[in-house]
Order: structure tokens, then C-alpha cells, then sequence
């Protein structure tokens, strides 16, 4: 889709006042030309076969057959619609961006909120992270990951290239960028582990760093070290890790 067609969208919940409320908000799109409704990803795979329909707005949270298997089914179709999940809650927000998704809807869903995911299905190119604090349009080539913005909890998209590091903070760790911080439900281990093949290296006990954003190793008193980054900050390294950590950089 480009910013200057109008969409046909396809609403699915299985919870009826939701669905009607869903259905509404995207009506009064001036984006969406056309509005169908589904009350379970079943049914909303019978629509697929019969009508062109460019964006799903679907619950993540469906009895049986739920939003997530309805995406993972419609990524294997040649051309695909843009998906955007909404759910009262952000369990399902990993595997959503995983799967693709332009953007996570948090429930009660407002009109303001719902326009900006209209947009980023109508026009990915135009919401890259500079402008709008997200990435757009999410593909095996530029991975992405689903946090929320600190200063008003909403969800986002943005782009693990522009993750400088990681912090854990508790149960959630505190996410780094060009342009912001973001929080994640996560452990500092887990990070660790699904970052690994794009370039992210743990060099503290609570510090993730993306090595692409990595300036200088400076050696400190005690066989510690700190890592330098583009921004100018400064990350602590681990004793047991630095080792590890020059060799990586003089790859």
C-alpha cells in the first residue's frame, strides 16, 4: 500500500463489543475505505480467499485458533496483509513483531492511537524511527522488536539497529536507542541470547551493548574495562568478558 490509496481492513475478536468497538474506530478512518469484521481467525481466513483485504487488526488472544496462528498462516500467502494486533495486554507483543507485525494495540484502543497504526499500514516508508520513534516496516533484513516508550507506556516498533545497549531493570530491561529508551519485558539473558546473530554481546552482568554501535574498549584499574559507544556514553565490561570482548571487536 502507498499513502495515497485507502485500505480495505479486516477487524478480528472473538468478544463482540470489542469487535463492534474495533469495527467503529477504523470506519472513521479516513484511511480505510472498507471495514469487514470477523469473530474468529477461521472466519477471517474465509474472507482472505474471497476478498482483497490489505491490514488485519486482529486480538492476539482468541479461544481455539488465535491471532498469532492467523498471522503465521497469512505469512505464507504470496502477497500478505500488513498486521496489526491488539490485546488488553503486552504477552503476546514479542511474538507479534516477530512475526512482522506494523504494530501492537493496546486495549481500550483510542481513535488517536488506532490512526497511527492506520498510517504505518497505509505508508511505512514516511514513519521510519527519526520521525515517529518507530521502524515502519519490519523484514528479516532490518529486525525489529516491540518496547514501551517510557514516558507514556505506549507500544512501539523500533529497529535493533539503532539499539545502542541494554540495562536490566528487574523484571524488565531498559532498551537504549539513537532517540529514546524503552522498557521490555525481559531478562538481561534473554537479550542476550536472541540478539546474539545481530551483533549484541553481553560484557556485563546487566549490560547488553550492540557491538556495531561500539567505539573503543578503555581498560580501567582492576582488569575491568569500560565500552565506549557512538553516543558517547560509556558501558561497564566485566573482567570475565573482556577477553571475549577484544577479540569480537578485532573481528
Amino acid at each position: 500500500m502507498n499513502g495515497h490509496s485507502r485500505l480495505s481492513v479486516l477487524a478480528v475478536d472473538a468478544d463482540r463489543p470489542a469487535l463492534e468497538d474495533l469495527g467503529k474506530l477504523l470506519s472513521n478512518s479516513p484511511r480505510v475505505a472498507e471495514t469487514l469484521c470477523a469473530s474468529s481467525a477461521s472466519e477471517a481466513l474465509r474472507l482472505f480467499a474471497t476478498r482483497e483485504v490489505h491490514a488485519l487488526f486482529s486480538e492476539v488472544r482468541m479461544p481455539g485458533f488465535d491471532g498469532l496462528e492467523l498471522a503465521s498462516v497469512l505469512n505464507r500467502f504470496a502477497n500478505p496483509p500488513a498486521v496489526v494486533f491488539v490485546s488488553p495486554n503486552e504477552d503476546g507483543a514479542a511474538r507479534a513483531f516477530e512475526l512482522g507485525a506494523r504494530d501492537y494495540l493496546r486495549k481500550p484502543v483510542t481513535q488517536r492511537r488506532l490512526e497511527e497504526a492506520v498510517a504505518r499500514v497505509s505508508n511505512p516508508a514516511s514513519d521510519a524511527e527519526g520521525g515517529a520513534n518507530t521502524e515502519a516496516e519490519p523484514s528479516l533484513r532490518r529486525p525489529v522488536v516491540g518496547v514501551h516508550r517510557l514516558h507514556d507506556g505506549a507500544t512501539r516498533i523500533i529497529s535493533l539497529s539503532s539499539i545502542l545497549y541494554v540495562s536490566a531493570q528487574g523484571d524488565y530491561v531498559r532498551i537504549v536507542t539513537d532517540t529514546g529508551r524503552y522498557l521490555q519485558r525481559a531478562t538481561i539473558t534473554e537479550i542476550a541470547r536472541r540478539w546474539k546473530s545481530y551483533g549484541f554481546h553481553r560484557v556485563h552482568r546487566a549490560y547488553v551493548v550492540n557491538l556495531r554501535r561500539a567505539q573503543e574498549m578503555r581498560p580501567q584499574i582492576g582488569g575491568t574495562a569500560s565500552l565506549a559507544l557512538v553516543d558517547g556514553s560509556e558501558i561497564p565490561v566485566a573482567r570475565r568478558h573482556s577477553a571475549e570482548l577484544r577479540r569480537r571487536l578485532r573481528m
